[in-house]
């Protein structure tokens, strides 16, 4: 069909998730002369496609919506077309290593079902945010989200905060220390909403005590009414109304939250070992670490957010540059 890729029933790497890593992963393995098969499930699925302004990549000073830098990423993909087939929308739904060694994916396209092998596999499908629940939805928070009102990313954010008010979403150990990492931003204050959920809940008491008392220390209020809704996206603030009848506005919302889905199934489902906070364990060319027996599994690697270590663009592109290396000195 003109317009669509050609599928080959064999590549040299099978790359699955089309965020940053696996794009990276898909054009190094381009460069280097082999083949390769991304399946992309579509940018608006990548966590950083909704990001109004990045400020933390080389190369565009006044910082780049993470919407537009997806798009130069695929579109350097042309450069290298005649080896890769990049096929979007598209969702690898099983993938299994062969007695051979090679690698066997089977993927959703067009409305159809496909396989393809790989001599090495790239395992980049990411991690999903978790949103705050509001009547029973996650929408209401996206548009605040959208406009970078509400951050998701410390490392990425933190520098917005000096003298702003902050709102933190969550109740767990995991807000509770966000919301106190927050202050080496120098904000003006930063408030913990609970969403009506009891403060630590599901935390030791040894843990419940420390991080209670820290948070008195170093000033950091909570409400614990449930959230009904927000407002003030014209005035560019967060406005949290409150189940009580009362409502805070903040000039800047960050998530405590978590992930929802760090997508287990299909690196569980080839062996792969998961550390207690959920992300697959690699060695540090990215190798996937087998849970039977600690070893790295053959020609297998897992890149970007879903594994191991810091969740930053910079860092998932250099895991995907380590990654296929590797597999081009070893498995190539």
């Amino acid at each position: 069909m003109p317009g669509f890729p050609r599928l080959r029933d064999a590549y040299d790497v099978l790359i699955l998730g089309g965020g940053h890593a696996g794009l990276a992963a898909a054009l190094k393995t381009g460069l280097l002369g082999y083949t390769a098969l991304l399946v992309d499930r579509g940018p608006k699925y990548g966590r950083s496609y909704y990001a109004p302004k990045m400020d933390n990549i080389p190369g565009f000073p006044e910082g780049i919506s993470g919407h537009k830098l997806l798009d130069l990423q695929i579109a350097a993909l042309k450069q290298v077309e005649s080896a890769v087939t990049y096929v979007a929308p598209g969702l690898a739904t099983k993938i299994v290593r062969l007695p051979s060694g090679e690698y066997e994916l089977e993927f959703e396209w067009l409305k159809r079902a496909h396989t393809a092998r790989g001599r090495a596999a790239v395992l980049a499908v990411g991690v999903v945010d978790r949103m705050p629940v509001v009547d029973g939805k996650i929408d209401p928070i996206f548009p605040w989200a959208n406009f970078g009102i509400v951050d998701f990313c410390i490392l990425c954010d933190g520098h917005t905060l000096p003298g702003r008010s902050v709102g933190v979403l969550g109740n767990d150990a995991y807000a509770v220390r966000t919301a106190l990492d927050l202050l080496h931003f120098r904000p003006k204050s930063v408030e913990l909403l609970t969403l009506g959920r009891p403060l630590l809940e599901g935390s030791p008491d040894a843990e419940r005590e420390e991080l209670t008392r820290r948070m008195t220390e170093m000033g950091i209020s909570r409400v614990d009414a449930p959230v009904v809704g927000f407002d003030q996206i014209r005035e560019k603030r967060f406005g949290v109304r409150f189940a009580d009848g009362t409502s805070r506005i903040y000039d800047k919302g960050f998530s405590g939250l978590g992930w929802y889905d760090q997508h287990h199934a299909l690196p569980q489902s080839l062996g792969c070992r998961i550390d207690e906070e959920g992300y697959v364990v690699t060695d540090e060319d990215c190798r996937a670490i087998a849970d039977s027996d600690g070893r790295p599994i053959p020609g297998l690697y897992c890149v970007g957010d879903l594994r191991n270590g810091w969740n930053q663009i910079p860092e998932a592109w250099a895991t995907a540059e380590r990654a296929i290396i590797h597999a081009y000195a070893y498995y190539l």
